[in-house]
């Protein structure tokens, strides 16, 4: 009995020093969440009856998808739907529905179509939140919004979407047909390479950064990544090259083609500035065409650099879940909001 209590003891004082030695995990923090405006859509969540009633009062359908706690939906939220010139344009033109990628209630987007929330995600092939998918009124997608949009590129969209353009034309070129103010003069950077010859073998990944003078978020993007030494650590890991969006310089593109920036950025579809292209080996991998904050943006182009990409080739949020776990298990806080 003696010996069993002093093992008993010893056990008790070893759980003891373990409890004391243990790391605490850290904690995922910077989480933002929005009250969705009252003149959303209360749906049924059949998208197709949805798309009918909009088109009773000659609208479209918007579907926001958004995920709790996400500090872009929380901005595109007070930002984009609230308070601006945007609202009576949503609320004149559109018809607003809800879907939380990580729900679980029934949606019908057609009668041969039923899935949850969260399998909706995957058929829009939503990779960030928020993502606004604009519906004709024919139940076609017409155009998707990956994650955050400024105020006035957003009303671009709108007006874009609400006057039927995209029967004709492309984002960009409707854009580029509005008047627009000036909101950036180009800045300089130490990352920046002298390329024009994109084909051009190299070791690293490629990482090309198009600006143009009417960007309402570059100097947001000069003023806080650029100068972050996390980011800068990252961008160590490509070659990069910035041009001017609407530049006519001559250059070669992946591919080999003699072209230039203002007609290669039509080619690749890019309408966001600024707008970041990562290619490796020649081929386009994975592409920045919305706001993101440190942490995802440090990660996104640790993903590329480090070629994370061939182990996780499916998403970069499959990259991000394992590497945020090894994070958190070492006790480290996770801002997703600066």
């Amino acid at each position: 009995m003696k010996y069993f209590k002093l093992i008993l003891a010893i056990f008790m004082l070893s759980g003891l020093f373990t409890h004391v030695n243990a790391i605490e995990s850290g904690k995922i923090v910077g989480g933002k969440v929005s009250e969705l405006p009252d003149w959303f859509k209360d749906s049924f969540l059949d998208i197709a009856e949805d798309v009918e009633e909009a088109k009773d009062e000659n609208k479209h359908l918007m579907l926001y998808m958004h995920l709790t706690g996400c500090p872009y939906c929380y901005k595109m939220v007070e930002e984009g739907f609230k308070n601006n010139t945007n609202t009576q344009i949503i609320k004149d033109n559109f018809d607003v529905v809800a879907i939380n990628i990580r729900g679980n209630k029934e949606v019908a987007l057609n009668e041969d179509l039923i899935m949850t929330e969260a399998e909706v995600r995957d058929h829009f092939k939503v990779n960030f939140t928020p993502t606004i998918v604009f519906l004709d009124q024919s139940n076609k997608l017409v155009y998707k919004v990956n994650g955050y949009r400024s105020v006035e590129n957003f009303k671009h969209i709108l007006n874009f979407v609400k006057n039927r353009a995209y029967q004709n034309t492309t984002l960009a070129e409707f854009i580029q047909q509005q008047k627009r103010a000036k909101h950036y003069q180009f800045k300089d950077h130490n990352s920046f390479q002298s390329i024009t010859d994109l084909s051009v073998k190299r070791d690293k990944p490629l990482l090309v950064l198009f600006e143009d003078q009417y960007c309402v978020m570059c100097n947001r993007l000069h003023n806080g990544h650029l100068k972050n030494p996390e980011i800068l650590k990252e961008l160590d890991l490509f070659d990069v090259v910035r041009f001017d969006a609407e530049s006519d310089q001559v250059i070669i593109d992946v591919d080999g083609n003699k072209t230039t920036p203002s007609q290669y950025v039509k080619k690749l579809g890019l309408d966001y500035r600024p707008g970041i292209v990562m290619f490796d080996h020649g081929v386009e991998v994975m592409r920045i065409d919305a706001l993101l904050y440190t942490y995802h943006f440090a990660g996104h182009l640790r993903y590329i650099g480090e070629r994370h990409y061939k182990q996780y080739p499916d998403s970069v949020f499959d990259y991000l879940r394992v590497y945020r776990q090894a994070i958190l298990d070492a006790g480290q806080d996770i801002d997703l909001s600066k």
